[in-house]
């Protein structure tokens, strides 16, 4: 059974049995009052009837006053005299002998001195009595009884009862009518929302539910709809992580294999019985960088996914810019005077709240990118105040990038060139490192680059609080920059991978 045939049946047996309730609470409310108003009728017509027949002269045929006073009330009527003989009887030939319902002891008190009138009313007797004395009668009248039968007195309860019976059936009729239309209005937007919620179960989450209504039908085809957007941004995302997953997982097999093809290919050469020892020594270099670059590959994979899952992957700290920058100055000052490129850094103080080895880290990681696309000219290490925040930049003069590259520049393995990247002996996680690193310090990498011209990668820091006056020391020591880094050289304890773009 559906929702519709619920709801109908529903409130149609909800109707039928208020009517059906309603009905007979009515019929026995008229019944009571009718019952009542015919006995308190019966008891006036009995002092009615006290007061005539009391004043009929001696010798009168009471039968014929008796049979008038039958004509008036309609009622069974029998007259005694002091001995309880029947005297008259109306209709002719009808005697009601108070001894069938009255003891002796009340027929006593009925023919004592004062006036008594006294009526029964038995549930389970179809007649309802009224025995009455004639004190002070002129005639041998003592006392009648007068009777009426119930189903007389309900017979006009009997005419409304019919009527209503037709009622009810009519009201029944008209109630199955709109009954089976109401719950069609109210189980049409349910069944069109269970249609469509159906739908969205089976995956088409594209279709929206267009139920235009204002109860509580409405708001759940909102919230379906809000559920099945949900449901396809999450679907839409799940895919793209599966395809980056697949992606990332056939792009570290290839960056796995390669240097692993040539530790094998070098351990072979290595066996061999008759190898001099400059190509022992080759050898043996290229098992080392090879070694080095797998483990610099699975640090920076360890590094990521820090990220992904540690809510303490960085720790902030108040620390001087300068003392990170000298750092890296020193760590890449004699390989970049290798390939004849200046390294400009600044050196005035700078305090920024930041966790010191990962903004070291990505330091790190942006000067060996520049140190390798740049065969000569300047790399420029550099920060400044930007308002609120902290710029940190390194700008080189090397080859560019492309701007079709820009849009995935940070991705995992991503390369520009993969060829010439793979040879310079990056793992290709550099900068989707450097990006992770930032993202955790709610900060970004931004890049700006033309080809043949070089590039600048920058971000931005929170400044420490506890140096309010750092811009005034940048202001007086900002003509401090020079090629080489300052005295906070020392041992390079927060290397990272030396990957590429």
């Amino acid at each position: 059974m559906n929702i519709r045939s619920k709801l109908a049946l529903t409130l149609t047996i909800i109707l039928i049995v208020t009517v059906t309730a309603g009905s007979g609470y009515a019929l026995f409310y008229i019944r009571a009052y009718i019952l009542e108003q015919a006995v308190a009728d019966m008891e006036n017509d009995a002092i009615w009837m006290m007061q005539t027949l009391k004043f009929l002269p001696d010798g009168v045929q009471l039968q014929e006053e008796l049979e008038r006073v039958g004509d008036v009330t309609n009622y069974h009527i029998a007259l005694y005299d002091s001995n309880g003989a029947a005297l008259a009887a109306w209709p002719a030939g009808t005697q009601r002998s108070p001894h069938l319902h009255l003891s002796p002891d009340e027929l006593h008190k009925l023919l004592a001195d004062e006036p008594v009138l006294q009526t029964i009313n038995q549930p389970d007797d179809d007649n309802i009595w009224v025995y009455a004395t004639i004190q002070g009668s002129r005639n041998p009248a003592r006392f009648f009884v007068i009777n009426q039968s119930k189903s007389q007195i309900f017979q006009p309860v009997t005419d409304i009862r019919r009527i209503i019976y037709l009622g009810l059936v009519v009201a029944i009729l008209i109630i199955l009518v709109f009954s089976a239309i109401l719950a069609n209005y109210m189980a049409r937007p349910l069944l069109k929302l269970t249609r469509d919620v159906e739908r969205i179960a089976e995956g088409d989450t594209g279709r929206l539910i267009r139920i235009k209504r204002s109860d509580e039908i409405g708001t759940l085809s909102d919230s379906v709809n809000k559920m099945a957007q949900k449901l396809r941004s999450d679907y839409d995302h799940l895919q793209q992580l599966n395809e980056k997953q697949g992606q990332f997982f056939a792009d570290i097999t290839h960056e796995v294999r390669n240097p692993l093809h040539t530790i094998m290919g070098s351990l072979e050469m290595l066996e061999l019985p008759n190898l001099d020892d400059e190509k022992r020594r080759k050898y043996v270099r290229n098992l080392r960088s090879q070694t080095e670059r797998i483990g610099r590959l699975f640090k920076d994979l360890m590094t990521l996914q820090r990220f992904d899952s540690d809510e303490n992957f960085v720790i902030r700290e108040h620390v001087n810019l300068a003392e990170l920058v000298g750092n890296v100055s020193e760590w890449y000052k004699q390989t970049a005077g290798n390939k004849d490129v200046k390294l400009v850094t600044d050196t005035h103080r700078c305090m920024v709240h930041a966790d010191p080895g990962k903004i070291e880290q990505v330091l790190d990681n942006l000067v060996s990118n520049a140190i390798k696309f740049t065969n000569n000219g300047t790399i420029s290490l550099k920060y400044k105040s930007t308002g609120d925040k902290v710029e940190v930049s390194v700008q080189d003069t090397g080859i560019g990038i492309p701007q079709a590259h820009w849009p995935r520049l940070f991705d995992r393995f991503y390369r520009t060139d993969k060829a010439r990247s793979r040879d310079k002996g990056g793992t290709g996680l550099g900068l989707s490192v450097v990006k992770g690193i930032l993202k955790a310090h709610a900060s970004d990498i931004h890049v700006e680059s033309d080809v043949g011209k070089g590039s600048r990668f920058y971000f931005y820091l929170a400044p420490s609080s506890r140096d309010p006056e750092w811009k005034d020391a940048e202001n007086e020591t900002d003509s401090g920059s020079n090629s080489n880094s300052n005295s906070n050289s020392g041992t390079r304890t927060n290397s990272s991978s030396n990957s590429t773009t």
